[in-house]
């Protein structure tokens, strides 16, 4: 917990406590009072089903002034000097304050990994040993990547004091947020939750900020954490290979000025992500356009959209978040959508946070903990009840259960009133699949923005794009000046274009094909020791959460497995074969019961055989519990193979 001494006046405090969320203030003053009268009648707060919940917790104005004249008490004996309370509240009481807050029940599993969560205990990985072991000599992790995950780890890393380089292809650190910087390129989860737990920032400047903001964050983060001398920039790994002698790996690198160098290490760990690899489209006659054509991920910002004629090809999660500002630019803009996508209607969205919530985050003991926990349960695992398959639903080709349906029933609702008396749009952007079948989007003005007398939907095929526009498969040809390509990125070509050469020569390449990625958590596969995946298969999030929380559950599981290495003196880690596939046959067993497995629509969730490759089909805190502490029976290390007579 890290928040700034109370300096301020009574007025300030007061100011201030005038925009606290009152449920969170009552979880503050149970850790400050030792009181339990603060979840009970009449501080219980009414359950609300948003994404952020009513401040006031739906409690009438003489009860939350109840609490805030309380809250005012509170801080202003620790502003004069009062000691915060030495000890948490115990499992069972913290647990029913979680449920209490959010007004719904949270299972008790709950309360370690959330305890985590809110930076109230500590996430890393343990030393068993008293005195920590010193690496050999050369011994050193290879991080390929300088993204969010790359830096999770690297900061790691530096506080263990074991060796690390850091090789980003980019000029730059950042990974999808220094990459993508389209028009309102943005994070659909609330930058309070999507932030690293040991680190938060009280400083947003809105609940939904935009990529420039998330760039300086992991920036920032990146230079507190003492890693920006271990980054080096402009070098893109090629290939790693191992060498089963000398139990090393090998990297190829190519630099920026077109040579090459090698770099070997003990350990690798692939940090590249899921979305940093642009699919283009396979449209012929792409190439024989006269104006500017380029993905999202590769903005032109030598193209001045102003007066232009604009074509957006796709309907995802970038086209959700450009179209808005493209519209406002633009003389037309012609969206060709091949299906449509759900989008959530979330007042904040484009919510500033003022100073009085800032000034709480950063000075009120608990409380920007608290509130980090209210938005990791409603982004999170309070929605996979939402996804799951109800075998007995009778409207399948709709929705997978009541549930979903009155998801499906609120949001169809919601299209309609923005779309207004538009029937001719309705037809094209009301999906006919159900709700969270594909990703989610949070609505960026999208629907209203289709109505504008600028804007165009085609739901019509492309034949082929020509020098001067688009020709439609109807023989109908679009005139345009710049086509924008939303087509979104290589997810089911995990770690692409990068070839890694594991034991005996294979590639996981000859495992993997081109869209079928399996690793054991996501993080490790047989016949490749020493190699960890971070944002590997099956770790993506479907259901809600964030990919931070994924990464840190990830980067504890390795830097585990690295004191398992270090401590008991182990050449390498190579998970067991066995305990991959039974891993693996669970997982596709669990997605078989969820919503990504429908066959009404199309996503990029699943490989061109229907299986789901790159979503978690679990719980948070079962993700969590799975990566909390690594067991060496999964691993086959290198004495053991010595004592089978096999090299390593």
């Amino acid at each position: 917990m890290k928040t700034a001494r109370i300096h301020d006046t009574d007025a300030a405090i007061r100011e201030a406590l005038a925009a606290a969320d009152i449920p969170v203030l009552c979880m503050v003053l149970v850790h400050l009072t030792g009181e339990r009268r603060w979840i009970e009648a009449p501080f219980l707060p009414v359950r609300d089903i948003s994404f952020f919940a009513d401040e006031s917790g739906g409690l009438p104005a003489d009860v939350q002034a109840q609490v805030r004249d309380a809250a005012f008490a509170a801080l202003v004996a620790l502003r004069d000097g009062a000691a915060l309370p030495e000890s948490l509240p115990a499992d069972e009481l913290f647990a029913e304050m979680m449920s209490v807050c959010v007004a719904e029940r949270v299972g008790d599993d709950y309360v370690p990994m959330m305890l985590e969560e809110m930076g109230l205990l500590d996430r890393d990985a343990t030393w068993q040993r008293a005195v920590q072991p010193v690496p050999p000599p050369g011994f050193r992790v290879l991080v390929i990547g300088a993204g969010m995950s790359g830096i999770c780890l690297a900061g790691k890393l530096e506080a263990a004091g074991i060796p690390y380089t850091v090789v980003e292809k980019n000029a730059a650190l950042g990974g999808t947020w220094l990459e993508n910087t389209y028009p309102e390129v943005g994070c659909d989860v609330p930058n309070h939750f999507y932030s690293f737990s040991d680190r938060p920032n009280p400083d947003w400047s809105g609940y939904f900020s935009k990529g420039p903001e998330i760039w300086d964050y992991l920036e920032r983060c990146a230079r507190e954490l003492g890693v920006l001398p271990h980054i080096r920039y402009g070098a893109e790994v090629t290939t790693v290979t191992y060498d089963e002698e000398s139990a090393l790996w090998t990297a190829q690198l190519r630099l920026a000025d077109g040579t090459t160098d090698e770099l070997t290490a003990s350990v690798v760990v692939s940090a590249v992500g899921q979305l940093n690899r642009p699919k283009l489209p396979r449209i012929e006659g792409l190439d024989s356009f006269a104006g500017p054509a380029f993905h999202t991920a590769r903005w032109r910002h030598d193209v001045d959209l102003t007066g232009k004629r604009v074509a957006v090809i796709g309907t995802g999660a970038s086209a959700m978040q450009l179209l808005r500002t493209t519209a406002e630019r633009a003389e037309r803009v012609v969206i060709l959508q091949r299906s449509p996508q759900w989008a959530i209607p979330n007042p904040d969205y484009h919510r500033q946070v003022g100073p009085e919530k800032k000034w709480l985050l950063a000075h009120v003991p608990f409380y920007a903990g608290w509130y980090r926990f209210t938005l990791a349960w409603r982004f999170g695992d309070h929605l996979l009840p939402s996804v799951r398959i109800d075998p007995d639903w009778p409207h399948p080709e709709r929705s997978v259960s009541a549930r979903n349906d009155r998801h499906r029933e609120y949001l169809t609702d919601y299209i309609r009133a923005e779309l207004g008396d538009r029937p001719d749009l309705l037809a094209k952007a009301l999906p006919g699949y159900p709700p969270y079948g594909k990703r989610i989007l949070v609505d960026n003005h999208w629907f209203r923005t289709l109505t504008r007398d600028n804007v165009d939907l085609v739901t019509d095929g492309i034949e082929r794009v020509t020098p001067t526009g688009i020709l439609l498969e109807t023989g109908d040809e679009i005139p345009v000046d710049v086509i924008v390509l939303a087509t979104g990125f290589e997810t089911s070509r995990m770690i692409w274009p990068l070839e890694v050469i594991g034991r005996g020569g294979v590639t996981l390449r000859d495992l993997w094909g081109d869209n079928d990625a399996q690793a054991y958590l996501g993080i490790t596969v047989p016949g490749f020791p020493n190699l960890f995946c971070l944002y590997g298969p099956n770790t993506n999030l479907g259901h809600g959460g964030s990919i931070i929380f994924i990464a840190e559950c990830q980067v504890r599981y390795v830097m585990a497995c690295l004191t398992l290495l270090l401590e008991r003196g182990l050449t390498t880690l190579e998970v067991r074969a066995e305990v991959h596939e039974e891993y693996n046959r669970r997982l596709d067993e669990a997605h078989a019961g969820l919503i990504w497995t429908h066959r009404g629509m199309d996503t990029w969730y699943r490989n061109e055989h229907g299986r789901v490759v790159s979503i978690l089909p679990w719980r948070l805190v079962d993700y969590w519990r799975l990566t909390r502490e690594p067991d060496l029976a999964d691993f086959t290390a290198a004495d053991e193979r010595a004592q089978a007579g096999t090299t390593g």
